[in-house]
């Protein structure tokens, strides 16, 4: 129960340490006792789901438009660049204009075409489990899934894959809400260093518009930063680098949490021996129980009220996702692990305009990564809990050591 938690003083910017591994005991306490609390920053902490989806869906009021609070924070530098002109964080005319850009990628067609690339590396890390009897579940399977996809999906070769990754990290670490001058800094070596690199993709590109693989959009997005009235080039560029890190920071967070959850809870992994057509629900819990995004940000264009709190024109409120997904008013016993679960509406993909646009390739890779997983090696062991990170608006799982 959160009654030993103190919600007076809680304050986003200056958490308590035992945050991170108690984050569902101090979301219980701020539902109950301060479900739109205020930050002592002027901000405001929703974890009402109702309060979420009111947010989600009316962006003429709550704007995901960042340039306001990004300023002070990031100042005229390569991150404010990057985190304002990624689509995530636009508002519509521009948001309507260059999320169109991204369907091509995510068409049905498009996902067909990478399903058996799928299927073959989940093969070839199931493979390499079977060879050596353990891994780290991590390094060896759920950070390489999806980082292979979205690279194929931008032509990136292998050779440079783990350059990406240490890219993408510092520059998705960047949104956490305190930051040091070192981390500002190499997130903004980052996000130079990944334009640069990405100048010389496009440029191999045009120099072959013919040279993609089945499944691609970087020959898409050169041909709409072509036509100019679509794309400019510095959209091109940081909608690469958007695809890049989202593509592959919230599918290796499910994947792992998935993992550490069958095997926290046995009894689930018989459930879907015994029934595998619970794979797509199975998929569906995870996502809410541990949601790999924790936390989304709106701004009140003017000023408004939430479920009768006034929240002046300005404010930024944080979208608690993790929080939302607990609500007992939407999950009868949230804090139960339930494969099964049904209607499961959680919010680890967002709502509205902004829903996360490659959600059902991450469905997807999740869908044949579990089932292949488990199908082949129902007596998987847990070796320890899994390692979390201290990052609070991404639910990351460091270190997963599993064996068979």
């Amino acid at each position: 129960m959160p009654d030993d938690i103190d919600i007076a003083n809680f304050d986003l910017m200056a958490l308590p340490t035992d945050y991170v591994p108690e984050a569902h005991r101090y979301f219980a306490a701020l539902r109950r006792g301060s479900p739109i609390h205020p930050n002592n920053d002027g901000s405001f902490i929703l974890t009402r789901y109702d309060d979420l989806v009111t947010a989600y869906r009316d962006p003429s009021v709550w704007s995901s438009d960042k340039k306001a609070a990004f300023g002070p924070k990031f100042g005229n530098s390569p991150l404010f660049e990057h985190h304002t002109t990624s689509l995530v964080f636009v508002d519509p005319p521009d948001h309507t204009r260059i999320r169109k850009l991204f369907q091509s990628a995510f068409t049905r067609k498009a996902l067909a075409a990478l399903e058996p690339r799928i299927h073959a590396l989940v093969d070839e890390y199931l493979d390499e489990l079977a060879d050596r009897g353990e891994m780290d579940f991590v390094a060896d399977f759920s950070f390489k899934l999806p980082v292979e996809i979205v690279c194929d999906m931008l032509g990136v070769p292998a050779s440079d894959r783990l350059l990406i990754r240490d890219w993408a990290l510092l520059i998705l670490g960047a949104l956490e809400p305190v930051l040091t001058d070192k981390q500002f800094q190499d997130g903004c070596d980052a996000v130079n260093n990944f334009k640069a690199y990405l100048r010389d993709r496009v440029k191999e590109r045009k120099a072959n518009p013919g040279g993609g693989r089945d499944g691609e959009i970087l020959s898409a997005l050169v041909e709409a930063e072509e036509e100019g009235a679509k794309l400019t080039e510095i959209e091109l560029l940081h909608q690469c680098i958007f695809l890049l890190n989202a593509g592959h920071e919230t599918s290796t967070n499910m994947l792992s949490h998935g993992v550490h959850e069958m095997l926290r809870h046995p009894g689930e992994i018989q459930k879907l021996l015994a029934d595998p057509t619970l794979i797509d629900t199975m998929v569906e819990e995870v996502l809410r129980f541990q949601a790999p995004i924790q936390i989304n940000n709106r701004r009140a264009q003017h000023d408004t009220e939430l479920s009768g709190t006034a929240i002046p024109a300005g404010s930024i409120v944080h979208l608690m996702i993790g929080a939302a997904n607990l609500d007992p008013e939407q999950f009868p016993y949230p804090e139960r692990f339930d494969i099964a679960r049904r209607p499961n509406r959680h919010l680890s993909f967002g709502l509205g305009i902004h829903i996360c646009a490659g959600n059902a390739l991450a469905r997807m890779e999740a869908n044949i990564a579990f089932a292949k997983l488990f199908q082949r090696f129902p007596n998987l062991k847990l070796e320890a809990p899994a390692k979390l990170s201290n990052r609070i608006r991404f639910r990351e799982v460091t270190e997963l050591h599993i064996a068979v």
